[in-house]
């Protein structure tokens, strides 16, 4: 095999590296243990990995779990996803203010955008990004403050090597494996020969980060171990997505009974739009003192859960009812996603199914419109 530059670094190499990261002014992000979760939090040591701990997932369901063999990365994705840095749940736009010879006077929020560092970024979670990347960054409208915090963004990839009981991300085509996009790649592994971390580079400054930690040059063995592990969790989703063109069937299927049935359960609540990893919607706000000689107009998460989404003045809400808005969210995430942006809106990381609070399963709908439009058809499911 042709030397790719890979390297072994052992836990105290995965300090360094946090610490590396921190020396050259980024902000490191990573899970941690936080309030009966593992979360996404700003970290100063290794030590503050969720070693030892996984989770246990199903629809509508959520708990850690401890784990005999000290992993640092043996978890499913958590509520939150790197979304919430990149594309922040709330954002001040501009603020207005009165002058003393009464006129008013605005100010565009210039912030400048932090320096990320994130680590532990999932194989469906890199793609997501990637996604967001697509929808937020090209074509005439960018997001300029998106687009300022992912270029000061460094991924520190992690590939998956115990997938939850609601992922599926081999359906998507985003996982377990590693894609493009990363700087760094880690594969943990443990087994008799320690508990260590393949690691590649995937840009010069991944490459100059490397150079920096305490590593040693990686082994047939680790190399082994890790893409042996890779390969056993692509065998072991919990989850599938029919094996049909998504497109296709969601077009087939917007007058199928199935949306009365699941749209039966549905709160509207908007959960799963809010930990989706590229759900993207926003609307805006404004806001004034009781003086009224200030104001600020902020940007927030929205969600087409909402009736008033779509809320137009003299005609209301053009999906006024639950049915019409679940529809909407399933079949823009992986049917006319692909029309607007090249790719399908999923990734599978199954977040949300594990927080619907009635336990709606997305692959599970999938599943039932295909049954149900072969049975109309006559075609094999």
């Amino acid at each position: 095999m042709a030397d790719d530059g890979a390297a072994v670094i052992d836990k105290a190499g995965l300090n360094t590296l946090i610490t590396a990261l921190a020396r050259r002014g980024r902000t490191v992000i990573g899970p941690t243990v936080r309030d009966g979760a593992i979360v996404l939090a700003e970290l100063s040591s290794g030590d503050e990995l969720p070693y030892g701990w996984g989770v246990e997932l199903e629809a509508g369901h959520y708990r850690l779990r401890e784990r005999a063999d000290g992993a640092a990365f043996a978890h499913s994705a958590g509520p939150q996803s790197w979304k919430t840095f990149l594309h922040p749940p709330r954002e001040r736009q501009w603020t207005a203010a009165r002058t003393a010879d009464g006129e008013l006077e605005f100010s565009e929020d210039r912030t400048p955008p932090p320096a990320y560092a994130f680590l532990g970024v999932r194989p469906c979670d890199l793609r997501a990004i990637a996604v967001q990347d697509r929808v937020l960054t090209a074509g005439p409208h960018a997001d300029a403050r998106y687009r300022g915090r992912r270029r000061r963004a460094f991924l520190v990839a992690v590939e998956c090597t115990e997938p939850g009981a609601t992922c599926f991300c081999v359906s998507m085509g985003t996982g377990p494996a590693v894609g493009p996009g990363y700087d760094l790649a880690l594969t943990e592994v443990l087994d008799d020969n320690g508990h260590r971390f393949l690691v590649r580079a995937g840009t010069q400054e991944g490459e100059s980060v490397l150079a920096e930690l305490p590593r040693r040059p990686a082994d047939p063995a680790t190399r082994t171990a890790a893409r042996d592990r890779v390969a056993e969790a692509a065998d072991h989703m919990g989850r599938t997505m029919p094996p049909v063109n998504l497109q296709t069937l969601m077009r087939d299927t917007l007058d199928a009974e199935r949306w009365n049935d699941v749209t039966a359960r549905c709160l509207t609540c908007g959960n799963c739009t809010m930990v989706c990893p590229t759900c993207f919607c926003t609307s805006t706000e404004d806001i004034t003192d009781l003086t009224g000689d200030h104001a600020e107009r902020w940007r927030r998460w929205e969600s087409c859960y909402d009736l008033d989404f779509t809320h137009l003045a003299g005609a209301g809400s053009v999906r006024s009812s639950p049915r019409s808005r679940y529809r909407q969210w399933l079949t823009h995430k992986i049917g006319t996603w692909h029309d607007q942006f090249g790719s399908s809106g999923c990734v599978g990381c199954g977040r949300c199914i594990v927080w619907c609070p009635t336990g709606i399963d997305i692959t599970e709908e999938a599943h039932a419109l295909n049954a149900e439009r072969a049975a109309a058809t006559g075609q094999p499911r």
